[in-house]
């Protein structure tokens, strides 16, 4: 009998909530994160817009001392998981720590701390590089942080697939436990990429929008005046439970994890496969993994990150892997209020997927003015729509041709 994986916790910090519930409420009414760059002088950088976390205060997670020492995205990470644990109702003892595990994951890392230490050193010489540099900046300390944090001495560890490493990581996750190597599963991701350096290399792709005066009409997943991304930070963290597990202390569930698909295009470092066959494969792996037909899917909360070759490819893996039945789906891009959180993204996507499912209420894709011809499925434009969901898929696509999908079904015992 395959062992079912359920969810029992979800916490979040978005630019549009400094929590799971506070980031839904904000999707579901369509409101945007976009505003001008605060975080550094973008006087000599030509994007001045991005999707921010506003009002987050790390000391409400963890004392000013450890804060310290902590980068932007491991700050994120624990305010996401304390969250996440607290409605999980989830207390790791001796018992339960070796059967515990931690996948938190970041597409970049501390990229903050590398930027001020490159400053640093440039500057004032080696000697004045922090001995917390390394800590803060390699992309697993937000797993080893959180591990130390709650006792974890299970599997502990990042992954990094780009943009997908979120998704991946809770479908890893899943793996972990049906498998038998635990039983609880702490998993998401974390990214904080909006620093000079950061900023100036999307920029240099051409994957950025330069809108900076009319802010207020982007990011515009699937519009035909699509002209690029938007940058965001922040974390999402779910609590991954066997059923079992879950049951024996009185969770409640949110959810089930049924299905994951990943797969690459072997194509291009940034570029998608332009007919879409990865992403494609990687719905129908999902989809096969569940035991689920196209017409199973509900919703799709769509990777939709406003470039013209994302969303175009994607549209057409969505065509691919779910035939006629494309059509009568529901699909939304969440980042047209969120930015781009990197490998976050895909996180918070599979927490805004199990709440479409809780609630039945799908979020919109704002910014959506000019239907394109070519992106011609039901992208729920502007406003959220009420309907009942059973499954709902999460798609997460990265550089270097990473495809990850998630399945996601109402709890039923």
């Amino acid at each position: 009998m395959t062992t079912r994986v359920v969810i029992t916790g979800m916490g979040a910090v978005s630019p549009i909530g400094l929590s799971a519930e506070a980031s839904w409420q904000s999707a579901v009414q369509g409101i945007s994160g976009v505003g001008p760059l605060t975080l550094f002088d973008p006087r000599d950088v030509l994007v001045k817009i991005a999707c921010e976390v506003k009002g987050f205060d790390p000391a409400k997670s963890m004392d000013a001392r450890e804060a310290r020492r902590r980068d932007r995205f491991e700050q994120f990470a624990a305010a996401a998981c304390g969250e996440a644990m607290h409605q999980a109702g989830l207390k790791i003892g001796e018992d339960l720590s070796p059967r515990a595990a931690v996948i938190l994951s970041s597409a970049i890392g501390g990229i903050t701390t590398i930027e001020e230490g490159m400053i640093k050193l440039l500057q004032e010489g080696p000697r004045r590089v922090s001995p917390f540099t390394i800590p803060m900046f390699m992309s697993n300390g937000a797993a080893g942080m959180i591990a130390i944090d709650y006792g974890v001495r299970g599997p502990c560890f990042s992954l990094a697939s780009a943009c997908a490493s979120g998704a991946d990581a809770i479908g890893i996750a899943g793996v972990l436990i049906r498998a038998g190597i635990a039983d609880v599963v702490i998993a998401g991701a974390s990214d904080a990429t909006i620093t000079r350096i950061g900023v100036a290399a999307f920029d240099r792709l051409n994957a950025l929008s330069r809108r900076n005066e009319d802010y207020g009409l982007v990011p515009a997943p699937f519009d035909r005046n699509r002209d690029g991304l938007v940058m965001g930070e922040g974390a999402a963290v779910l609590i991954l439970e066997r059923l079992d597990h879950a049951q024996t202390r009185g969770a409640a569930i949110q959810a089930e994890l049924v299905g994951y698909g990943s797969t690459a295009d072997a194509f291009h470092v940034t570029a998608p496969l332009e007919d879409g066959a990865g992403a494609a494969a990687a719905i129908r792996g999902a989809l096969s993994s569940a035991g689920l037909t196209p017409e199973d899917v509900g919703y799709i909360n769509a990777h939709g990150t406003a470039t013209p070759l994302n969303d175009l490819a994607e549209t057409r893996a969505i065509k691919k892997a779910l035939g006629e039945h494309a059509y009568s789906i529901p699909i939304s891009s969440t980042k047209s209020m969120t930015g781009h959180m990197m490998g976050a993204t895909g996180a918070l996507e599979a927490i805004f997927c199990i709440q479409a499912i809780r609630t039945g209420i799908l979020p919109p894709t704002i910014h959506y003015q000019t239907p394109d011809p070519e992106c011609d499925l039901d992208f729920i434009p502007n406003q959220a729509r009420r309907t009942q969901v059973d499954v709902a898929l999460d798609n997460a696509f990265g550089f270097g041709g990473h495809n990850a999908v998630l399945a996601f079904r109402a709890y039923r015992q």
